[in-house]
C-alpha cells in the first residue's frame, strides 16, 4: 500500500521536461542534418577525383546546389581518408563522408551518369532539403536562450508569490487573506491580561461590526492603531484575536515582504495591498515589525541614490491618509522599536492610537499561567500565584517557555505529572542557563566562588532596600561559575538609597574576596558591568547626582544614534567619569565595613555553601537570625 501511495504521488519536476525538451530539439538537428557523423567539405576538384577512382560509394544530392558523398569500404581503409574513417564517437563513419558544392548541375549531372555507366560508382540520387528542419536548426538557439530566461525570471519572482510567481506578478501584495473561508480560532478569550491594550483593540472591532453606534453621534472610525512595547508582551498574539474577532477581512503580512531588490516593487506591493483591502471594505491590515519599512526618512542616508525604502514609505503614508482615502479600511501594525519610526508615520489621521503593550504585572502573569498551563498535565491544587511572583519582568514568551520547560524537565525525570519543583527549575534554566555538573573547579576556585556568592547573600541580608534572597548557588550554569536569586519588588519609582542598596549588593562578591583572601579575581565581571550600568544610569538619565543636578542626557527619540558629537562638553564627561567612578568605590568600600563586621558569619556561610552547593533563605535565618528589616506580607508568602 505504500508503494502504490508513493507512486501516485510521484511528481515530475518542471526542470526534467526542460531539459529533455531541449536535448530533443538538439538531437531533432543532430539526426535532421546527419550531425552524429564525421563529414569534412571538400572541393568539386576532389570529388571528380574521387568519383575517378572508384572510391566513392553512393552520392545524394540535395536541390542540385550541395551534395554528399558516401565511400566504400576499401576506401575507409585508404591512409588518405583516415581522417573520415571514424565518427565522433569512435566507431565507423557510416557516412556521409564528405560534402561538396555543387557549380554546373548539367556538367554534374552528365559526370555522375557517366560514372554509374562505367561502375565507379553504385547509387546516386537527387533530394529536397526539408525547410522545416532547416527553420528548426535557425530557431533552436533563440528558443533556448527564452525557454532559460522565462525559467530565471519565474526563480527571481519569489516562487509561488502574487498568483503563480510570474515575473510579471513580482508587485503584488504578499499579504495572507483571512475571510470567512480561513476562519482564525484565536479570540480575546485566549489573550490573558492587557487589559487597556485589549479594551481599544476591542473598540476597533466593534466599530467595524457595529459602525452605526459610533457613527450616529458623529463619530468617524480611527485609521490606524500602533501596538508598542518589548518583544514577547503579545502585540502578535492581539492581532490574531483581532483577525478571530473581527469577522471581516483581515490582511497579514510583515514589514519587509515590502523590501525587494527590484526598484518601485515596494510601492507597487502598498497600492495593490490597499487595493485589494479597499475592494473587500471594510477591511483590516495588519503589517508586522513595521519599522522594517517605517524608518525615519533622511537618516543616516549615505547612499546618495534612489532609497526604495523611503519610496515605500512615502507611498504607504499616502495610502493611509492622502487625497482620495478610503475611511473604511483599518491599518493595524506592531513594532517594539517605535522611536525609529517617522513622524509623519505617527501623526494622527495615520494611527489615532498607539497602544503601548507593557510587561505583565504580577497578576496578569498568573492570567498567562493559567492559559499556558491549561494544555499541560500537572499536579493538583498548583499555586498560580507563587508562579507569577517567582517571575517578575517575564514577557507572556517567557511564561509559556517556563511552561514548557517544565514539561521538559518532568519528563525527563520520569514524572507523571508537573509539579511546583519543576517550574522552579525552568525558571532557574531560563534565568541562569543550564547546569553544568561536570564542570572541573579545583577546591581553591570552589572556595573562591563560595566567598563571592555568600559575600552577594550576607551584604543583600544586611541591607533594607536589597531585594529578599531566594537562593544561593556554586552550580556552574551557562557562563557563570555561580549564582543568586532574588525576589525583587515592582517598583514603579526607584529612590536613591533603594539604587545605591542595590549596587552595594552587587558589590558584595569582590567585596567577600577582599576581606576573606585580600585578593581579588576576575570573576566579578557581570557585577561590574551591572553595577557601572546603574551608576551610570543615576548620573547621567535620571539626574539624582548632587555635582551634575537635575539634568539628563537621555534622549527618548533616538536623535543621538545619528549624531557624532556628545550632548555633553569634554568638561562634563570628566565630571560623569568622576561622578561614576565615585559612586562605585564608596559603595564597594561600604559592602566591604559590612562584611568585615560578619566575617565570622560570612565564612560559615561560605562553608555551607561548599557543602551543600545550594543554601535557601531559612539557611541564612539559622546563621543571621531574622531580616532586621520589615518585608511585606507578599514577600513572607514567596520566601
Amino acid at each position: 500500500m505504500a508503494n502504490e501511495k508513493n507512486s501516485n504521488n510521484f511528481k515530475i519536476s518542471p526542470w526534467i521536461i526542460y531539459v529533455v525538451l531541449i536535448f530533443g530539439f538538439i538531437a531533432i538537428n543532430f539526426y535532421g542534418s546527419s550531425g552524429f557523423q564525421d563529414a569534412t567539405k571538400i572541393s568539386y576538384a576532389k570529388f571528380n577525383q574521387l568519383l575517378k577512382e572508384g572510391q566513392i560509394e553512393k552520392v545524394i544530392i540535395y536541390d542540385k546546389k550541395e551534395g554528399e558523398a558516401y565511400l566504400t569500404k576499401t576506401a575507409l581503409k585508404d591512409k588518405k581518408n583516415a581522417k573520415v574513417a571514424k565518427d565522433m564517437l569512435g566507431g565507423v563513419n557510416k557516412g556521409p563522408h564528405y560534402t561538396f558544392d555543387i557549380g554546373n548541375d548539367e556538367s554534374f549531372q552528365n559526370n555522375i551518369e557517366k560514372a554509374a555507366q562505367d561502375g565507379k560508382i553504385k547509387d546516386y540520387d537527387f533530394k529536397q532539403k526539408s525547410e522545416w528542419a532547416t527553420g528548426l536548426v535557425t530557431i533552436l538557439p533563440f528558443v533556448i536562450v527564452i525557454g532559460l530566461w522565462i525559467l530565471i525570471m519565474r526563480r527571481m519572482s519569489g516562487g509561488g508569490a502574487g498568483g503563480g510567481g510570474q515575473i510579471f506578478n513580482i508587485g503584488k501584495s504578499r499579504a495572507k487573506l483571512f475571510d470567512e473561508k480561513t476562519e482564525v480560532k484565536t479570540t480575546f478569550k485566549d489573550v490573558a491580561g492587557l487589559e487597556g491594550a485589549k479594551e481599544e483593540i476591542q473598540e476597533i472591532v466593534e466599530f467595524l461590526k457595529t459602525p452605526e453606534k459610533y457613527t450616529v453621534l458623529g463619530g468617524k472610525i480611527p485609521k490606524g492603531a500602533l501596538l508598542v512595547g518589548p518583544p514577547g508582551t503579545g502585540k502578535t498574539l492581539l492581532a490574531k484575536a483581532v483577525a478571530g474577532e473581527a469577522k471581516v477581512p483581515f490582511f497579514s503580512l510583515s514589514g519587509s515582504d515590502f523590501v525587494e531588490m527590484f526598484v518601485g516593487v515596494g510601492a507597487s506591493r502598498v497600492r495593490d495591498l490597499f487595493k485589494q483591502a479597499k475592494d473587500k471594505a471594510p477591511s483590516i491590515i495588519f503589517i508586522d515589525e513595521i519599522d522594517a519599512v517605517g524608518r525615519a526618512r533622511g537618516k543616516n542616508n549615505f547612499s546618495g541614490g534612489n532609497d526604495e525604502r523611503e519610496n515605500t514609505l512615502n507611498q504607504l503614508l499616502t495610502e493611509m491618509d492622502g487625497f482620495g482615502t478610503n475611511t473604511h479600511v483599518i491599518v493595524i501594525a506592531a513594532t517594539n522599536r517605535a522611536d525609529v519610526l517617522d513622524k509623519a508615520l505617527l501623526r494622527a489621521g495615520r494611527f489615532d492610537r498607539q497602544i503601548y503593550v507593557d510587561l505583565p504585572d504580577i497578576r496578569e502573569r498568573k492570567e498567562i499561567f493559567e492559559v499556558h498551563l491549561a494544555p499541560l498535565k500537572k499536579v493538583e491544587n498548583l499555586d498560580t500565584d507563587f508562579l507569577a511572583k517567582q517571575t517578575p519582568g517575564f514577557s507572556g514568551a517567557d511564561i509559556a517557555n517556563v511552561c514548557n520547560e517544565a514539561a521538559l524537565i518532568a519528563a525527563r525525570n520520569n514524572k507523571a505529572a508537573v509539579d511546583k519543583q519543576d517550574f522552579l527549575d525552568a525558571v532557574d534554566r531560563i534565568v541562569g542557563g543550564l547546569e553544568k555538573k561536570n564542570k572541573i573547579i579545583t577546591p581553591e576556585e570552589k572556595r573562591a566562588i563560595a566567598v563571592h556568592e555568600a559575600g552577594h547573600a550576607t551584604v543583600s541580608w544586611m541591607l533594607e532596600h536589597a531585594a529578599p534572597l531566594v537562593k544561593v548557588t556554586i552550580v556552574p550554569r551557562g557562563q557563570s561559575l555561580g549564582a543568586a536569586w532574588y525576589l525583587p519588588e515592582e517598583r514603579q519609582i526607584v529612590r536613591p538609597e533603594q539604587m545605591l542598596d542595590e549596587m552595594c549588593a552587587t558589590m558584595g562578591g569582590r567585596a567577600a574576596e577582599k576581606v576573606m583572601f585580600d585578593k581579588i579575581s576576575t570573576g566579578a565581571l557581570s557585577d561590574l558591568e551591572k553595577v557601572t550600568r546603574q551608576a551610570r544610569a543615576m548620573v547621567t538619565i535620571y539626574g539624582l547626582n548632587d555635582k551634575l543636578g537635575n539634568i539628563t542626557y537621555y534622549d527618548s527619540t533616538g536623535q543621538n544614534e545619528y549624531n557624532f558629537s556628545k550632548p555633553y562638553s569634554e568638561e562634563t564627561a570628566l565630571v560623569i567619569d568622576q561622578e561614576i567612578s565615585k559612586l562605585v568605590e564608596n559603595e564597594y568600600q561600604r559592602a566591604i565595613k559590612i562584611l568585615q563586621d560578619n566575617k565570622d558569619k560570612l565564612e560559615q556561610l561560605a562553608n555551607i555553601l561548599i557543602e551543600r552547593e545550594v543554601i535557601f533563605k531559612d539557611d541564612l535565618e539559622e546563621i543571621f537570625g531574622k531580616r532586621p528589616f520589615e518585608i511585606t506580607d507578599e514577600h513572607k508568602e514567596v520566601i
